[in-house]
């Protein structure tokens, strides 16, 4: 009863909780390479910006794989703590340390059996590196306070937003744990050179934000499709979803309209937006950098302080968070807020 209990659970819990959508050759040479690896145990490296939905890829690595009927480990090593990543990872016994009130199982050994995914593993320092690599090598775990190893058979899968440059410096990342984890390397193309799937991702994601917000079903103006699908959308898909919810929410019109996307465009700027038919907007007002000093409107102030940190960090989530002082959900609701 228990095994089947856990099997019904884990159908549940890995389930993918959206499609990779699209047509596109970029992402058709992605699928091509997620379906010749997928069935192997090899691990997996997934290389992608934030946004471009590598955990949909993991996902369907893991769908495809011998361990489709086992459990699928997500674990978001950005918001892991450096305190508490033995712990989390590899489990601790009772009296290990001083919270230590009971046994716990760690994420690795949790995941024995089936897929282990390590997102954001860019994010975690060179000293946890090697305490990570002696795991996947020797394929047992030790919990803290525990005096014999446990053995464990997973797959492992891992993501990072960091570049193959990023990578390949020492003082960054291990190369021995790189040379590990990339057996397969799978790179996810932005949403800017794949504008082909935009109209796709779109229409399902407006769909989607209709039905769950009980409004009714609406299509798009030409001038908003072929704005949306020049826009180089810095987010990627995840920022392409958000703007998809807001413009559900409060257009009012009978179809999806540009303004109704609020498009951070600068019309001097390179790559800006030429829409047929459509009149260029007065270019804004610019202010002098002494007024911006002097403002003291909270929300203007947040709001600029979240772009800057985001700019600044090329839209590495975590990273911004980190200079912000915030965790990466209390980012993503400030930019929700504001908009961004």
């Amino acid at each position: 009863m228990l095994k089947r209990t856990n099997r019904a659970l884990s159908e549940v819990v890995s389930a993918p909780k959206q499609p990779m959508l699209g047509n596109s050759k970029a992402l058709q040479d992605v699928m091509s390479l997620i379906e010749r690896s997928a069935p192997t145990d090899a691990n997996v490296l997934i290389l992608g910006e934030n946004g471009t939905g590598k955990e949909l890829a993991a996902r369907a690595l893991y769908l495809l794989s011998k361990r489709a009927d086992k459990v699928f480990m997500s674990v978001d090593l950005g918001a892991v703590t450096e305190s508490l990543f033995e712990s989390e990872l590899f489990g601790h016994k009772k009296g290990a340390f001083t919270d230590a009130r009971e046994d716990r199982v760690g994420r690795l050994q949790a995941a024995n059996g089936g897929t282990l995914f390590l997102d954001e593993i860019g994010n975690l320092p060179l000293h946890l590196q090697a305490k990570l690599l002696t795991v996947l090598e020797q394929r047992k775990v030790s919990p803290v306070g525990a005096n014999e190893p446990i053995e464990i058979d997973i797959r492992v899968i891992a993501a990072t937003n960091l570049s193959r440059d990023q990578l390949a410096r020492e003082d960054r990342f291990r190369q021995d744990l790189l040379f590990r984890l990339n057996t397969v390397e799978i790179t996810i193309p932005p949403l800017r050179e794949r504008p082909d799937d935009i109209p796709e991702i779109a229409e399902h994601y407006a769909a989607l934000y209709c039905r769950k917000y009980g409004r009714a079903m609406k299509g798009f103006s030409s001038a908003a499709m072929a704005a949306i699908s020049r826009y180089d959308w810095p987010g990627n898909v995840r920022a392409l979803r958000h703007a998809l919810e807001r413009a559900v929410i409060l257009s009012e019109g009978d179809q999806f309209e540009v303004a109704d996307f609020q498009l951070d465009i600068q019309p001097n700027q390179p790559g800006a937006l030429v829409v047929p038919g459509q009149v260029s907007a007065p270019e804004p007002p610019v202010i002098p950098e002494d007024d911006i000093n002097d403002d003291l409107n909270l929300a203007r102030l947040e709001k600029r302080t979240i772009k800057k940190a985001l700019q600044q960090h090329r839209y590495n989530i975590s990273h911004a968070a980190r200079e912000l002082g915030l965790t990466r959900a209390a980012l993503y609701r400030r930019m929700e807020k504001h908009g961004l």
